[in-house]
C-alpha cells in the first residue's frame, strides 16, 4: 500500500501560513520578475483567474475582484515543505519525497498493522495542519499510480474529506470512470488527444485496455501505467538520484543591465550559485560558459557567449567568480540593455574520485568552500558571498509584492502580542 501526501496550492497556502486574516480569500503567486501567475488558489480559480497568465494583464481584474497577489517567496516555501515533509514522514516507514508539495509513502509490510488506513490518513492531515498550519489531502493506494490518483480524487471531492482510499476492484472501477484520462501520472497532453482519437477518454478506458496493446500503439510506460491502474506494481522510486550532467544558473533581471559594473556582478552572482551547485552533488567542472543576452523582443536582439576551459577541473567558488568577473570584457557592449544573464557549468566530473596533480597551483579549496556553504545554509543565502557580486544589486529580480520571510529572516520574525 501507499500513499500520496499533497498540499492544496502549496505556495499559496504557505503565504497564509503567518496570516490568518488571508485564510479563505482568493491568492495567487506569481513567477520570477512578477510575471506570470504560477499558482492559484481555489477561491482565485472560482473567480475566473487563469493560471500562467500575465499578470499585468489581469492585474486590474485581480485588484477588482479582492485577489491577494504575492511575489514568489521561495525561502518561506522551501522552509515550510521542509518542516511539512518532516511532519510527514512520521507516519509510515518509508518515504519518498517528490517534489516541493508532494511525498510519497510506502506501508509495505506494515498496513496490516495499521486498523484503518482512512482514519491514518486523516490523523496525518490533522498533524500537518496542527503542526505546519498547511492543508494537505492524502490518496491511497496498491500502486503508485493508484495513490496519485486517489490523491486527485481527494482534492476534487470534497465528500472523501481529504482522504481516498483505492483498494477494492470495484470502488477503483466506479471512482476511474469520473477521471479524464489527461490526469492520469505520466499521460500528458499530447498523449490524452491521441487516446480520446482511440475512444480513450477516461482512467477506467485506459484501464481496460489491453496493455500489450497499449506498448505497440504508445510506449512501454503508458503500458505500465495501465497495469498499475489494475493493481500490479510497476513503478518504484529511486532513492539515487543521477547527477546532472550540466548545471547551469541563469535568470532575466528585474531591471536591464546596461553599465559593465551590474553585468559584472550579475556573472559572478551566477557563477557563485552554479558553483554551490556542482559541490552539493559533489561535481567538478572542466568547461564554464557565460552568456548575456537582451530580450528577444527588442528592435535589435543580441546575444553574447564565450567559454572557459579550466586546465584542472574545479568546484572552487573563487576560481568560478573570478573567470565570470573577467569574461564581462568580452561580454559588455554599449547600448546593450541586457535582460538575461548565465553561467553553466559543462564536461562535469565526479569529485569524489578526483586525480590530485602536484602541478596544479591553484587546487580547489575546499575547506573554505565548506565553511561558506556551511555558514549560507545555517544562516540563509548570501549571509557570506563573494564581493564581486555586489551589495546594491539594482539589477536582481523583482519581487516588488515579496510577502516577509517568517521562518528564515530574524528581522522577519512574527510578532505576537499576548495580553
Amino acid at each position: 500500500m501507499f500513499a500520496l501526501v499533497d498540499a492544496n496550492s502549496f505556495y499559496c497556502s504557505a503565504e497564509q501560513v503567518f496570516r490568518p486574516d488571508l485564510r479563505g480569500k482568493p491568492i495567487v503567486v506569481l513567477s520570477n520578475n512578477d510575471g506570470c501567475i504560477v499558482a492559484a488558489n481555489r477561491q482565485a480559480k472560482e473567480l475566473g483567474i487563469p493560471k500562467f497568465s500575465p499578470y499585468f494583464k489581469i492585474q486590474a481584474e485581480c485588484e477588482f475582484k479582492g485577489v491577494y497577489a504575492f511575489s514568489s517567496n521561495y525561502e518561506l516555501y522551501s522552509d515550510l515543505s521542509s518542516k511539512m515533509m518532516n511532519v510527514i514522514g512520521r507516519f509510515a516507514p518509508e518515504q519518498f519525497i517528490y517534489s516541493i508539495d508532494e511525498s510519497f509513502l510506502s506501508f509495505e509490510r506494515t498496513s496490516s498493522a495499521i486498523p484503518c488506513l482512512i482514519e491514518h490518513g486523516q490523523t496525518l492531515r490533522k498533524a500537518v495542519w496542527k503542526e505546519c498550519r498547511l492543508p494537505v489531502c492524502v490518496g491511497l493506494g496498491t500502486t503508485l499510480t493508484l495513490a496519485k490518483l486517489a490523491n486527485h480524487l481527494a482534492k476534487k471531492n470534497g465528500d472523501l474529506n481529504g482522504v481516498c482510499l483505492l483498494e477494492d476492484k470495484y470502488t477503483i472501477e466506479q471512482l476511474l470512470k469520473s477521471v479524464d484520462v489527461g490526469d492520469v501520472w505520466g499521460i500528458g497532453k499530447r498523449l490524452s488527444n491521441r487516446m480520446q482519437f482511440m475512444g480513450i477518454n477516461t482512467a477506467y478506458d485506459l484501464m481496460k485496455r489491453p496493455p500489450a496493446l497499449l506498448r505497440k500503439d504508445f510506449n512501454v510506460e503508458v503500458e505500465r501505467t495501465c497495469r498499475e491502474l489494475n493493481g500490479e506494481i510497476c513503478k518504484k522510486w529511486d532513492f539515487v538520484k543521477a547527477d546532472k550532467q550540466q548545471i547551469f544558473s541563469t535568470r532575466s533581471v528585474g531591471e536591464r543591465i546596461t553599465d559593465i559594473d551590474s553585468l559584472r556582478q550579475a556573472l559572478v552572482k551566477h557563477a557563485c550559485i552554479a558553483s554551490r551547485k556542482a559541490r552539493e552533488q559533489h561535481s567538478l567542472t572542466r568547461v564554464m560558459m557565460c552568456f548575456a543576452s537582451s530580450s528577444p523582443f527588442d528592435d535589435n536582439p543580441a546575444s553574447f557567449k564565450i567559454t572557459h576551459r579550466f586546465a584542472y577541473p574545479t568546484s572552487d567558488i573563487t576560481q568560478l567568480s573570478k573567470v565570470a568577473g573577467d569574461a564581462v570584457n568580452q561580454l559588455f557592449r554599449d547600448g546593450v540593455r541586457y535582460y538575461k544573464i548565465g553561467v553553466g557549468l559543462l564536461d562535469l566530473s565526479d569529485g569524489r574520485h578526483e586525480q590530485f596533480d602536484l602541478l596544479n597551483e591553484k587546487p580547489t579549496n575546499d575547506k573554505l568552500n565548506t565553511v561558506f556553504d556551511f555558514l549560507n545554509k545555517k544562516y540563509g543565502t548570501d549571509s557570506v558571498f563573494i564581493a564581486g557580486q555586489g551589495i546594491n544589486q539594482k539589477w536582481s529580480m523583482k519581487r516588488q509584492l515579496l510577502s516577509k520571510q517568517y521562518t528564515t529572516k530574524w528581522s522577519d520574525l512574527p510578532k505576537i502580542s499576548c495580553r
